[in-house]
């Protein structure tokens, strides 16, 4: 079995550097490179590592990834003046040129090589290249954040061209979204792309939506693009962990690959500007040592991004350490990854489920979700997870096509943005159940009984509180209304899937119970729902406790699935059903006045026209007429 680890350092490779101002590129510093190889040289690691000389890469390697167009631009700059480089500089994202940039990539892409052909044949078992420019950003026909050529996705074509490999597994730790390496590999099968990366629901640069969790491939490719977005700052060592523990490793294990890189960017650790992690650079050796593991151990890590110098020189000899065989250090800090973290891994469990046989034993979602609005934080349940709503722009390209004639006026879209966000993480599983406040309830939830049929949910239950100015069509049997509301609405009758319950509490408030158990929930267990939605709109006839207290039974049906939408945003009913949605224990009711005999005969009546419609209704005449008799005694 092959021993040593490689480490391949050019220090040519320093002088590509900016030469004009420029707030965005100026972080990325010859410096980077060159400490980072004293820091090694302190420890005294350099001369432990097998000396593995850089060598340009060649023309005919770069074009395995890149577009000819892309590499004749590279290639003029060598002879371009200051305004000349800062010119070209310009048509791209984040990127500048210096004469000595062209060949200082193609020393990185031959160092990254190099580190590739000695690991492959057996000179050494793994190895570190310390590269720069960095890669992983590079597109085919565009230099990109830092990037001009993107070195771990050459090596990865390299290895399949010259040595025949069928599966590589690229692990991209920097705090950066890497979309160049995604965009080549996302419809090929034979490298399994891992990203973690600072998104914040796309606030992040390079703030794309095909950087999040959803984004999982393309093609032959669905499946072996993994995005993990971290949606807060932060992050430390118990949620890096975690994200191997629950996402990486067992996909990575099942994958079993022949050969792994690491897009090593040690922006995601302590101190780094960029990534505001808390990541210490104990946890790189845990991550390197984990990734030992896999492949017989051919394990080639190569340097992305890192711009805090002190953090970045400890990092990566934390990660030396840990190729050359040394124990690996305790690990610091509470071993609880936060909640924002536990929701990005779910979500992407969730996402890659249909992809993956370790993923069919799922952790169990977050349970509740809302979208968050200020000081909301201070009067919800601490387990309710906040979630960033749509933009307008994105929901009215959603709105005008499929639910125009309902949404007539502008100033209704905004309230859709958190229904649509919050439904379609229900609706795909990603959380338990979800509440949202809404200016208006009954159109809300109009569009989330047509936006949860047209998603393929076959049984959605509706119970409305209040006046449902909008009833939808419920022929098909896809949707089961009951409206409890005050007052007879004219010009409504009730039907099988459309039925109206007139019921307002007493002033005592829990002689609800007797409909709840009376006629609701027997109407809701006979019709067997995939979806539960419970909505409070104007006029609403109900307490707080008795909306708590539907809310609560009804988590029995469509394995706990209810999304809450609430026009009434007074912070105490919104207390009340979150607290029911995360299972907190409903208020006690007081001592039990029981109804009137109207709302005794109505329940009678809604029983005898309902029960030959649903089954659960049906019990002996006698004892029916006993209980709700005695409810009058």
């Amino acid at each position: 079995m092959a021993s040593g680890t490689a480490l391949i350092y050019d220090a040519e490779m320093t002088t590509h550097k900016l030469l004009w101002s420029d707030p965005i590129c100026d972080i990325e510093v010859p410096e980077r490179l060159s400490s980072s190889y004293e820091q090694l040289r302190s420890y005294h690691l350099v001369e432990r590592c097998v000396h593995v000389p850089a060598r340009e890469g060649t023309e005919e390697e770069i074009l395995l990834v890149h577009s000819l167009e892309h590499l004749e631009v590279a290639k003029s700059t060598q002879t371009m003046n200051e305004e000349e480089l800062k010119r070209v500089s310009e048509n791209y994202d984040a990127f500048f040129f210096h004469p000595s940039t062209y060949r200082c990539a193609r020393l990185a892409v031959g160092a990254t090589l190099q580190l590739v052909d000695a690991v492959m044949s057996g000179k050494v078992r793994n190895g570190m290249a310390l590269v720069r420019p960095p890669g992983h950003h590079s597109q085919r026909n565009a230099a990109n954040g830092f990037c001009l050529f993107n070195n771990v996705a050459i090596a990865a074509e390299y290895a399949k061209l010259k040595y025949g490999l069928q599966r590589i597994l690229i692990v991209d730790w920097d705090v950066h979204h890497g979309q160049g390496t995604q965009y080549i590999f996302e419809e090929d099968p034979s490298v399994l792309y891992f990203s973690w990366h600072r998104y914040e629901h796309q606030e992040f640069w390079p703030s794309l939506k095909e950087s999040n969790y959803d984004a999982v491939g393309l093609g032959r490719g669905k499946g072996f693009n993994i995005n993990l977005p971290w949606n807060k700052v932060g992050m430390g060592n118990s949620d890096y962990l975690a994200a191997f523990f629950h996402v990486l490793l067992p996909m990575a294990f099942e994958f079993d690959p022949e050969l792994v890189i690491v897009s090593s960017g040690y922006d995601s650790g302590i101190g780094d500007p960029e990534g505001q992690m808390n990541a210490t650079p104990e946890v790189f050796a845990h991550l390197t040592h984990f990734l030992m593991q896999l492949a017989n151990g051919k394990l080639c890590v190569i340097l992305e991004g890192g711009y805090h110098l002190k953090s970045l020189g400890e990092s990566v000899c934390m990660t030396v350490k840990t190729l050359l065989g040394d124990p690996v250090p305790q690990i610091t800090g509470e071993m609880a990854p936060c909640l924002s973290a536990i929701e990005s891994i779910q979500n992407v469990r969730a996402a890659h489920k249909p992809y993956w046989k370790w993923l069919a034993y799922e952790v169990p979602p977050i349970k509740t979700a809302t979208i968050g609005c200020e000081g909301s934080e201070h009067f919800l349940p601490e387990h309710v997870q906040l979630m960033k709503e749509m933009d307008k722009t994105e929901i009215k390209a959603l709105v005008s096509g499929f639910y125009a004639d309902l949404v007539k006026e502008d100033k209704t879209l905004l309230s859709l943005g958190s229904l649509f966000v919050i439904l379609d993480r229900i609706l795909k599983k990603e959380v338990c159940n979800g509440i949202t406040a809404s200016p208006t309830a009954a159109l809300s939830t109009a569009v989330a009984l047509r936006h949860s049929v047209r998603f393929g949910f076959q049984r959605v239950l509706c119970v409305f509180v209040g006046d449902m100015e909008m009833i939808p069509n419920t022929e098909d049997g896809k949707m089961l209304i009951i409206n409890i509301c005050e007052k007879e609405q004219s010009g409504k009758t009730s039907c099988k899937h459309c039925i109206s319950l007139n019921w307002k509490e007493d002033a005592e408030g829990n002689d609800f119970f007797s409909a709840l158990v009376g006629f609701i929930l027997p109407v809701a267990y006979s019709y067997q729902p995939n979806l539960t939605v419970i909505a409070v709109g104007p006029n609403r006839s109900l307490e707080i406790s008795g909306i708590s207290l539907l809310v609560a039974l009804l988590q029995g049906l469509a394995e706990s699935r209810i999304f809450a939408v609430i026009e009434d945003t007074e912070i105490s009913l919104m207390q009340n059903v979150a607290k029911a949605l995360v299972g907190a224990s409903t208020p006690s009711f007081g001592i039990y006045v029981p109804p009137t005999q109207e709302k005794v005969n109505k329940i009678k009546a809604l029983r005898g026209q309902f029960q030959q419609e649903w089954k659960m209704l049906q019990c002996s005449g006698k004892l029916s007429d006993f209980i709700f008799n005695s409810y009058t005694q």
